[in-house]
């Protein structure tokens, strides 16, 4: 007596055989998505300063912002999700080589002039390096309103900062990064990779 195959038996072979070529693709195509995606983010720009030797990469996609402080660069991510986006600021003074103030002092100034900051919270501060250079990092929190017309729905963004001051021969520089609180953990992490390839001598 021969035995006879179950026709939804073959049926659900074949579609198993369909389900599994789909996910495949599926797996495929996301992985193209992802490695076109980080070589994306892994692009960047150099910025170089004209009156200084100071010299950073940025991201591909941020953006030159611009802004009324006295600063050498803002650049600032477009793609942020939140209405306070996150940025970096480069700062720089010319120092008397004779009597040039300590990381220290520079630190204790800055430290006392953020405190002018809505709701600033000082968070840490240590020893760091760029560019060969010593020093010093702090961190700190504060708040801003990033829409502030009337009649225009914004509440206000907690925003964390980490600030690294750089004293060379001639010169001190401030590189900030500033970016909504959840987000900077992210953002400190692209920042590292900013700051390996500073120059700033």
């Amino acid at each position: 007596m021969m035995a006879t195959q179950n026709p939804e038996n073959i049926h659900q072979v074949r579609m198993l055989r369909k389900d599994v070529g789909v996910a495949l693709v599926t797996a495929i195509a996301l992985l193209l998505g992802w490695l076109l995606g980080q070589q994306v983010l892994s692009r960047s720009q150099t910025f170089q300063a004209q009156d200084t030797p100071f010299r950073m990469a940025f991201p591909y996609r941020w953006t030159q912002a611009d802004t009324f402080q006295d600063v050498v660069v803002k650049m600032e991510n477009p793609l942020t999700d939140s209405t306070y986006k996150t940025n970096v600021t480069v700062e720089t003074r010319l120092l008397d080589p004779q009597n040039a103030p300590t990381l220290q002092t520079l630190l204790d100034r800055r430290v006392e002039q953020r405190q002018g900051l809505t709701a600033y919270h000082y968070l840490s501060d240590r020893d760091a390096a760029v560019d060969a250079e010593k020093a010093k990092e702090f961190q700190y929190a504060y708040a801003v309103q990033p829409i502030d017309e009337a009649r225009r729905q914004s509440l206000p963004v907690v925003v964390q900062a980490r600030e690294i001051i750089i004293v060379t021969q001639d010169r001190s520089y401030y590189i900030t990064l500033a970016a909504p609180a959840d987000s900077f953990a992210a953002a400190s992490a692209q920042f590292d990779q900013m700051l390996a390839t500073a120059k700033v001598k």
